[in-house]
């Protein structure tokens, strides 16, 4: 990466305390971390469920590798050092046809929610795809998790499905709503080969 002026890496954005880079590798300890208090409380966090089988920090590392092999953008927030949110993108499907949209995943550490920090997350994201070419992203959202809906529709994504009862986890069933918005020129030109 290049030295920007300000002395950030370019790809890097800094907010306040909170800087947006890439990942490494040792940064997987406290992604794990966050990922498995989401997925064991969600949204409520009075709640808890251990019945997921949850990946450990070797797969992990396996999986942002396989990200960072394909130019999937792989990236995190910290403050003063301490790993505060992350977010990533992935292939929405596998067939060629579909090699221009990704799917991303944003989690923001539970002691830091409320901060701006998805915020500034889900900027680098949209950028790093676009920057990588890609047109089209989604996004899978709970219902209930009113937070990321707003988050989503502050950055231009629409509204383009409901999947009613189509997770069971804490107790109870739960609703997907999917998300989209276009990157770069969309879909108004074709893609450069």
């Amino acid at each position: 990466m290049n030295s920007a002026a300000d002395g950030t890496q370019a790809g890097e954005r800094q907010a306040g305390a909170v800087f947006v880079r890439n990942s490494r590798d040792a940064d997987v300890p406290a992604m794990l971390a966050i990922y498995l208090h989401h997925i064991r409380r969600g949204v409520d966090p009075g709640i808890e469920d251990n019945e997921f089988e949850t990946p450990d920090a070797e797969d992990l590392k396996r999986r942002r590798k396989s990200m960072q092999r394909r130019k999937m953008p792989h990236i995190l927030a910290e403050d003063r050092g301490v790993v505060v949110g992350y977010a990533y993108a992935v292939p929405f499907r596998k067939r060629p046809a579909y090699r221009y949209t990704v799917k991303h995943s944003i989690y923001v550490h539970n002691d830091h929610l409320r901060r701006g920090i998805g915020r500034e997350l889900m900027g680098a994201l949209i950028d790093a795809c676009a920057a990588a070419g890609f047109r089209q992203m989604i996004g899978y959202i709970d219902s209930a998790n009113r937070a990321s809906l707003a988050l989503h529709e502050a950055f231009g994504f629409g509204k383009v499905g409901y999947l009613p009862s189509v997770g069971y986890k804490f107790g109870h069933w739960t609703d997907t709503v999917m998300v989209q918005r276009s990157l770069g020129p969309g879909a108004t030109e074709p893609p450069r080969s």
